[in-house]
């Protein structure tokens, strides 16, 4: 069973099946996760655990388990060593196909399941229709960073362009004649690609982040607009794995469904 969370239970019961892509997918994330180390901040990686420290009190501070083993009990007080050096709680990600393994691990160790989102996967075999909407991408980080932060909200400036500023993130804007200002942009959204290798082989997965619509153009198209633009700039980057992580049971969730994603599993986040 599952730790008591904030989070519904329901939400992390409806786990599927265990896909062949998560192993991946895990990889993926790991190597992704990285960036926020770098340049400034701190990269420390322990066994299966890729650990950054960004700056204090960033959300992008804790470590991603690439899902290839468990973590030693040596590993994992390294890692909570990393923690207490930087001033930042122990907090990992981890994906449901090494949950099984891991949570009574971790749980020997003090941690507890904190938060879940739904991971969902596409293939680009089959994208959807051009968006509606005008998209355009853009390279002014801080005109990016300003709309994403309209939608998420008051004290999300901050970490909105550090995402913006991170190398390999690129930044897409919907909606008005002019789509390169931060006035004229309905939502924002991120793409990143990375590279992974896994035995033999090797992939680039696209990965779906940052979405965010201005309050009041909420349900006028932006975000299905955002997601098709996305896939097809996936597609044509060469990606072979395309994901993104979402709240269950959200609006989000439906477009992402309708834009062909498929859900392949859950993406659990514990602290100690």
């Amino acid at each position: 069973m599952l730790p008591h969370t904030g989070v519904t239970q329901a939400a992390a019961t409806q786990a599927p099946v265990p896909q062949p892509d998560l192993p991946r997918l895990a990889l993926a994330e790991a190597a992704a996760h990285a960036r926020y180390g770098q340049p400034q901040g701190a990269l420390a990686v322990f066994g299966p655990l890729v650990a950054v420290h960004d700056q204090p009190d960033s959300p992008l501070n804790s470590a991603w388990h690439d899902g290839t083993r468990p973590p030693t009990p040596q590993e994992l007080a390294d890692f909570r060593a990393f923690c207490a050096a930087h001033g930042q709680r122990p907090t990992l990600h981890l994906l449901s196909h090494a949950a099984p393994t891991l949570i009574p691990l971790l749980g020997e160790h003090g941690y507890t399941l904190t938060y879940v989102l739904h991971a969902y996967l596409h293939d680009l075999t089959s994208l959807p229709p051009a968006p509606a909407l005008p998209v355009q991408e853009t390279t002014d980080a801080h005109a990016w960073a300003a709309v994403c932060a309209r939608g998420f909200g008051p004290g999300s400036e901050a970490i909105m362009e550090r995402v913006a500023r991170t190398p390999g993130t690129r930044l897409f804007l919907a909606g008005g004649p002019d789509v390169h200002t931060a006035e004229e942009a309905m939502g924002a959204a991120a793409l990143s690609v990375t590279g992974f290798s896994m035995g033999t082989g090797s992939g680039l997965a696209a990965a779906l982040h940052g979405t965010s619509t201005r309050p009041e153009h909420r349900g006028q198209g932006a975000q299905t607009a955002l997601l098709a633009a996305r896939l097809h700039a996936a597609a044509q980057a060469g990606a072979n794995l395309t994901s993104v992580f979402v709240t269950p049971g959200t609006p989000s969730e439906r477009n992402i469904g309708r834009a062909g994603f498929r859900l392949a599993g859950l993406r659990l986040t514990f602290s100690a």
